[in-house]
């Protein structure tokens, strides 16, 4: 095993999300998202199909999107306690949307791109926290509404959100939360 990586393995044995509760300003600027996403882009991708792409919400866009996702959430029916939640997710400084875009393909189904949109998100998270930055990988109203990632993200009608992955600088450290009992999740053939 000469390419072992102890850092590497320390860092993935302790990482943790930041909560965007826990997040604070500043936020990573746009070279520094940049180089994160660079980072993040270096995922599993069968074919090299690039399935996926990025929008970039600063504060400017989070703030006229909160109270129109708040209007969304109450339009369903749901109670303001709800709404209000749902738009104090974007209280974060920065919010990327990483966006399942399939491309049309022989070789790789559709759900396998959708993977690797899932795998950049977690990259994004892994790259941000690496680099000292606070990130939490989450979904919500905001993504399960499609029509709220048409309306207002320039998604087109085969574009999927596939979650926003929220960045800022740390607070407080969060809390360890109860890992999985991994042996009982696993099963060995032989």
């Amino acid at each position: 095993m000469s390419y072992r990586n102890d850092a590497a393995v320390d860092f993935l044995a302790t990482r943790r999300s930041h909560p965007p509760k826990m997040l604070r300003a500043p936020g990573p600027d746009r070279p520094e998202i940049l180089r994160l996403l660079t980072l993040a882009a270096r995922t599993p991708d069968h074919g090299k199909l690039e399935p996926w792409r990025f929008v970039v919400l600063e504060r400017a866009a989070l703030d006229r999107l909160a109270p129109i996702l708040r209007d969304r959430v109450l339009a369903t029916g749901l109670d303001q306690a709800v709404a209000d939640k749902a738009a104090s997710a974007f209280d974060s400084p920065v919010i990327v949307a990483v966006v399942s875009t399939p491309v049309a393909s022989e070789k790789v189904p559709g759900w396998e791109q959708f993977l690797s949109a899932g795998a950049v998100c977690l990259g994004l998270v892994n790259a941000a926290l690496a680099s000292g930055w606070g990130a939490a990988w989450l979904t919500g109203p905001a993504v399960l509404d499609e029509t709220f990632g048409r309306s207002h993200l320039g998604l087109s009608e085969d574009e999927r959100i596939v979650g926003l992955v929220h960045l800022g600088s740390r607070g407080e450290t969060p809390p360890e939360r109860p890992r999985p009992d991994v042996a009982a999740k696993t099963t060995w053939l032989e």
